[in-house]
């Protein structure tokens, strides 16, 4: 139904429609809905956030527990394992080394990935640490790491799949993310657990500072209460706005009625 004309004003708007207005409060109200349920998921959003920093923060606070062994493989998750405090032991297979490119505050540089043979036979690929570009020569050869039985702790990491724009290159041994599975078959290595390890800082055979273990960046960013308020304020001014036109709407009825 078109808008009722009234012999109001020359710049007065004309009455709308029942048409007109259960499409508009109609609009209104799927804006107003959506804009709540929106508001309300952030709600549950912030929640599972804060309950994940405080969960990570006691895993890494913990004291070290034995890493995972192979017939606990199968069930890590980054739920359930990642930043866990670990411990483990072996010898260092430091033929096999992969230089992971990296940028810290230290500036640009690699994480120095060492394979850590256990005497069950398994590997667990460790990052003793952060290493500048220079630390190894031209060809990508890292001076070696210690030789005989070692102790590592350090954080349990999952995986890192190859970046979307900057891909790991295997054939030019270019690395850009810790692909534990990639780096595995690059250096021929078997029986490799799914995770690898981030060591924490320690002191360095020889006084030499690298690599330098604990620098794991342990960040969740949290805008989810900015969010939730950004939505209820939408929320907010729907309704505002819906009051407006109702008032507005009552206004132009009233004096159309009285003349």
């Amino acid at each position: 139904m078109p808008d009722i004309p009234t012999p109001t004003g020359e710049n007065e708007r004309d009455v709308r429609g029942p048409l007109a207005l259960t499409l508009l409060a109609l609009f209104g109200l799927a804006l107003f809905a959506g804009f709540v349920a929106l508001g309300t998921w952030q709600v549950h959003r912030l929640a599972w956030k804060k309950a994940l920093i405080a969960h990570t923060d006691e895993r890494v606070h913990a004291a070290p527990v034995a890493a995972p062994g192979p017939a606990d493989w199968a069930a890590l998750t980054a739920a359930n394992a990642e930043y866990r405090h670990v411990r483990l032991s072996g010898r260092w297979l430091g033929d096999r080394q992969t230089r992971v490119w990296t940028a810290t505050d230290k500036g640009s540089g690699y994480w120095i990935l060492t394979p850590l043979r256990r005497d069950d036979g398994s590997i667990v690929l460790v990052n003793r640490g952060f290493a500048p570009e220079g630390w190894c020569d031209l060809e990508g050869h890292c001076p070696a790491a210690p030789a005989g039985e070692v102790t590592v702790t350090g954080l349990l990491r999952i995986s890192e799949p190859s970046g979307l724009f900057r891909r790991n290159q295997p054939a030019s041994d270019t690395w850009y993310t810790r692909d534990v599975a990639a780096i595995a078959r690059a250096r021929g290595l078997h029986d490799v657990a799914p995770y690898f390890v981030d060591a924490d800082a320690h002191p360095n055979a020889g006084g030499k500072p690298w690599p330098e273990g604990g620098m794991t960046v342990v960040h969740f960013p949290n805008h989810h209460l900015n969010y939730l308020m950004t939505w209820y304020i939408l929320a907010l001014m729907v309704l505002g706005a819906a009051g407006y036109v109702a008032r507005d709407e009552y206004r132009l009825r009233r004096r159309s009625r009285s003349q």
